[in-house]
């Protein structure tokens, strides 16, 4: 007769790692995502938005996102709008005196599954295709076959197409690697799993049967516990390279006893 425990053990949400496969493809930004909408307080802010919608503003800066979005929808799916910064957000504007070799905005010519967003100060671009996404501003005015200047934070270049993979490229390996065992051992920590469950998870039944208090494992599995509970608490700023959380700047982040 099977453990009606360890059958629901088996097949929790967290158990299957082909489940957070789409990890290995994101890249610095939509992975800060993946950490801020585990965040219990930033879901409760949601939830908070649809009794006040006017308090949703404020509410978002505090993430450093422009708007609330829907925690329940993963890197593949959300469309965040970050407060700017990030280096890898490209700037278009109208250019004003264009030479005859102008690059050209061609919305239809920009590589990947696009999509337009309005923050609620401007309209943006988002290009994603297998192994990177193109991330754009677009300056009010510009319009599809305009010759375009382009900027980025950083004072560094790009082109408007093959050019801005560099990028975007994924992680090298180990760090996706890494970025997927922290983000499965977090929710699996949050879903109240024990650390010997989560290692059962993540490296299998085999490695998890060798497991003992002062294990390497053990001490594996802890890291990548609270290294994820410090990214969703406020490390997936940096990832966003937005400016790091004020000391005491709201008690969600508190240390807890």
């Amino acid at each position: 007769m099977v453990d009606p425990q360890l059958f629901a053990h088996h097949h929790a949400h967290w158990y299957p790692t082909a489940a957070y496969l789409y990890i290995l493809g994101l890249d610095a930004l939509a992975l800060a995502w993946e950490y801020l909408r585990r965040h219990p307080d930033y879901r409760l802010d949601w939830l908070r938005r649809h009794r006040r919608p006017r308090a949703a503003p404020p509410a978002a800066h505090r993430w450093g996102l422009r708007l609330l979005e829907d925690p329940a929808l993963d890197a593949r799916d959300a469309q965040p709008t970050w407060l700017p910064g990030h280096a890898a957000v490209v700037q278009l504007y109208a250019d004003a005196d264009p030479p005859a070799d102008a690059t050209v905005f061609a919305f239809w010519a920009v590589p990947g599954h696009k999509q337009l967003i309005h923050d609620g100060k401007g309209l943006a671009l988002i290009a994603r295709s297998p192994g990177r996404c193109l991330r754009f501003v677009l300056a009010p005015g510009l319009e599809d076959g305009m010759a375009v200047v382009y900027a980025r934070r950083g004072g560094a270049t790009a082109k408007l197409a093959t050019d801005l993979a560099p990028m975007a490229r994924p992680r090298p390996p180990p760090a996706v690697l890494l970025e997927l065992h922290t983000l499965q051992a977090l929710d699996a920590a949050l879903a109240g799993a024990s650390m010997h469950q989560i290692a059962e998870g993540l490296f299998g039944e085999d490695a998890a049967s060798d497991w003992y208090a002062d294990g390497g494992l053990r001490s594996k599995v802890r890291r990548l516990v609270h290294r994820g509970e410090a990214l969703m608490r406020g490390g997936y700023r940096h990832l966003a390279q937005l400016p790091p959380l004020e000391k005491g700047r709201f008690e969600g982040d508190a240390n807890r006893p």
